[in-house]
C-alpha cells in the first residue's frame, strides 16, 4: 500500500484514491492517470472539487511539476472527477 500526498489538502492517502498528473519526461506533455510506463514529475489530487481548485490556485501545480500547466487541464481533471 503506497501512500501519496494530495497537493490540494496535503493529506496522505492511498495512491489508488488519488488522481495522478504526470509531466512526461520524453515530451513534457501532462497526462492524467498515466500508465506505469510514463516517467516524469507527478502530483496527486483527491477526488474532490475543493482539492482540485486549490491545486490550480497560485500556480501550485506548475511549481510542483516544474512545467507549464495549460488552462484546459483543469477541465480535464474535473471531467475525471465526474467520471469516477
Amino acid at each position: 500500500m503506497t501512500e501519496r500526498r494530495c497537493i490540494g489538502c496535503w493529506q496522505l492517502k492511498n495512491r489508488d484514491e488519488l488522481i495522478k498528473i504526470t509531466a512526461d519526461n520524453s515530451d513534457g506533455e501532462l497526462k492524467i492517470n498515466p500508465d506505469t510506463l510514463t516517467f516524469g514529475r507527478s502530483v496527486y489530487l483527491c477526488y474532490n472539487k475543493t482539492c482540485i481548485e486549490k491545486a490550480f490556485k497560485k500556480n501550485k501545480m506548475e511549481k510542483h511539476l516544474k512545467a507549464p500547466v495549460p488552462n484546459e487541464l483543469k477541465g480535464q481533471v474535473l471531467d475525471e472527477l465526474r467520471n469516477s
